[in-house]
């Protein structure tokens, strides 16, 4: 049997600002979160005419969950090296890391404490960071590592610097990790 929603197939323009405005967005940041285009969204609300596709869905779920953007938000505080961690195209966490201090902060995306970087762990300290970071590589334990250092033009064994080359892909699993500094 196939499932049906109560979702509509199609909204006015009107229903777009009113949205955009229940959230207290700008044009630009609804624009930026719906993943559409300014001109597209000034069309839609400037028109009033029917909107169609995958925005109407969206629409329903922010009136029904007015601050699931909020949560999606990325953290502003940040320190100069983050790691995003990611399964596919999904963001599962984000981890700010301030090497000097030995500090870490993180900002889980998803409820699953199967698919978060440090499982329910909330504040992890930086030698769990650490450790991390090496459950995303080779082990340095690894027979002819020096052969895929050499590969990887790396000249030591330093798990962070292999995964700005890798993206921390493991053979076993679906995530990777987009460093950003």
């Amino acid at each position: 049997m196939e499932r049906e929603y109560v979702l509509s197939n199609h909204i006015k323009g009107a229903a777009v600002r009113n949205a955009r405005e229940m959230l207290g967005m700008s044009r630009r940041e609804f624009a930026t979160f719906a993943n559409c285009s300014l001109r597209t969204l000034e069309r839609w609300e400037r028109e009033d005419a029917d909107v169609t596709g995958p925005i109407v869905s969206l629409i329903e779920i922010l009136v029904r969950d007015r601050y699931l953007p909020s949560r999606l938000e990325c953290p502003e505080d940040r320190f100069r090296l983050r790691l995003i961690y990611r399964k596919d195209f999904y963001v599962c966490t984000v981890i700010d890391v301030d090497e000097p201090r030995r500090e870490v902060r993180i900002r889980n995306y998803v409820k699953d404490p199967l698919l978060m970087a440090f499982g329910v762990n909330q504040a992890p300290t930086f030698e769990e960071y650490e450790e991390f970071l090496e459950s995303r590589c080779f082990p340095s334990t690894r027979d002819k590592m020096k052969l895929e250092l050499m590969r990887l033009e790396i000249p030591f064994y330093d798990p962070l610097t292999i995964i700005e080359k890798t993206e921390g892909r493991m053979a076993e699993d679906d995530f990777w990790i987009e460093v950003v500094r």
